[in-house]
């Protein structure tokens, strides 16, 4: 397995940032396919994550509106 990133403008902690999400997401492939698990557990486990993810997404726009509609961003 080889992962090549680009380093640019000499901005290593971008770079680092890219790497990391590039070898997190086969290492998740590659947990996913150790081991057989049954469709239904599958779906659960998706349902689950995106759960998860919906929250904590809404949770960041829901304070990003608040600091826009403040005084302070006001237009």
């Amino acid at each position: 397995m080889s992962v090549d990133v680009r380093v640019r403008d000499n901005n290593v902690d971008g770079a680092l940032r890219v790497l990391r999400n590039q070898v997190g997401s086969t290492l998740s492939a590659v947990r996913d396919r150790k081991e057989y698990k049954k469709p239904g557990v599958r779906r659960r486990e998706e349902k689950k994550k995106n759960t998860i993810n919906s929250r904590r997404n809404s949770k960041k726009n829901s304070r990003m509106s608040s600091r826009m509609s403040s005084k302070k961003y006001a237009g």
